[in-house]
């Protein structure tokens, strides 16, 4: 799904490298690239909106704030019917520079219907990544089993070890 693929981008945009936070639509040319590879034009007032729309996206898949938190990004933006040879299509009206902003706030509720509560933030508490869960149990913790998921396993594992051994920490 190509619209989930976009969210997750954005979403992942502010990545943890080396244990610093890093923002990589912080530098202008690299967040019009971004827009233009999904159907934007880049410019000030669509990084603008762009960056609003993901911090907003950000804190509400973290739940550290509602849905209502994304209306300014979408207030006005409407979608209208228009038929054609092939059928009922659903044309989004919005201005320009608002429309992939609009388009991740479109796609994340999306998500949330096709797919509820798979959307999450990853587990590790030293990450500040996001996936969707496709797993057919629903029990994905990780962005990555090969990072994240076998840091905090290896972590784990470790902390039982020093405990049992009687090392620091040992009860």
């Amino acid at each position: 799904m190509l619209a989930e693929e976009a969210l997750l981008e954005a979403l992942n945009s502010t990545p943890v490298m080396d244990g610093v936070p890093h923002d990589l639509w912080a530098e202008d040319p690299a967040l019009d690239q971004w827009a233009a590879r999904h159907g934007g034009r880049g410019g000030p007032a669509e990084r603008t909106w762009l960056r609003t729309a993901r911090d907003a996206l950000q804190l509400v898949v973290r739940g550290e704030s509602g849905p209502e938190s994304l209306a300014a990004c979408v207030a006005g933006a409407r979608k209208v019917p228009r038929l054609t040879a092939e059928g009922l299509d659903w044309v989004l009206e919005v201005e320009a520079e608002r429309r992939s902003a609009v388009e991740l706030v479109l796609a994340w509720a999306a998500v949330e219907r096709e797919l509820p509560g798979r959307l999450r933030p990853c587990a590790n508490s030293d990450c500040r990544l996001f996936l969707v869960d496709h797993s057919r149990a629903n029990t994905a913790r990780w962005c990555s089993m090969k990072t994240c998921g076998n840091r905090l396993k290896a972590r784990r594992h470790h902390e039982r070890q020093r405990r049992t051994e009687g090392g620091p920490g040992a009860a």
